[in-house]
């Protein structure tokens, strides 16, 4: 199986990132987690995204705030999707971050999440690493059958306490 490549541009995305890696190990998919800065260490982002595809991964995710560069110059540097999850931050809720990250120029597309969406992120990247893997596929399925009983089960809980 193809493994999921998690790129952080600093340590404090951290909580953000760990909805991901939780999502990710639930569903038995292997992945990394690096801390690059597309301003601070250009050099390991572009090499890490250059070499991903030879490294075995399927898939990276891209998590950063404020001017949010990241996940477009892991894009910029590989044909591998790249889905990047915008962070809040205390300046600009997460607007800013959002606007960096899903408005990329034609021909280097970045799969954007909602502003911490970690969780979504790493559903997305199984969803398609689960196009090759019938498996995964299953675990997917079961995942979503999981979350339509919990939610019916709280609409009966509702119904119980009105």
């Amino acid at each position: 199986m193809k493994k999921i490549g998690i790129v952080m541009g600093s340590d404090s995305d951290l909580p953000i990132v760990q909805k991901a890696t939780d999502t990710l190990k639930a569903l038995e998919i292997p992945f990394e987690v690096h801390v690059y800065s597309a301003h601070r260490t250009p050099d390991q982002a572009r090499e890490f995204a250059r070499s991903a595809r030879a490294n075995g991964f399927g898939a990276i995710i891209a998590a950063a705030g404020m001017a949010a560069h990241l996940a477009g110059a892991i894009a910029a540097n590989t044909t591998l999707p790249v889905i990047g999850i915008p962070c809040k931050s205390s300046v600009f809720d997460g607007m800013d971050a959002l606007l960096s990250t899903v408005q990329m120029p034609t021909g280097i597309p970045v799969a954007t999440v909602a502003v911490n969406g970690g969780a979504n992120a790493a559903l997305l990247c199984a969803q398609i690493l689960a196009v090759e893997d019938a498996a995964l596929a299953q675990r997917l399925d079961a995942k979503r059958e999981a979350d339509a009983a919990a939610v019916l089960a709280k609409d009966a809980g509702i119904a119980e306490r009105l």
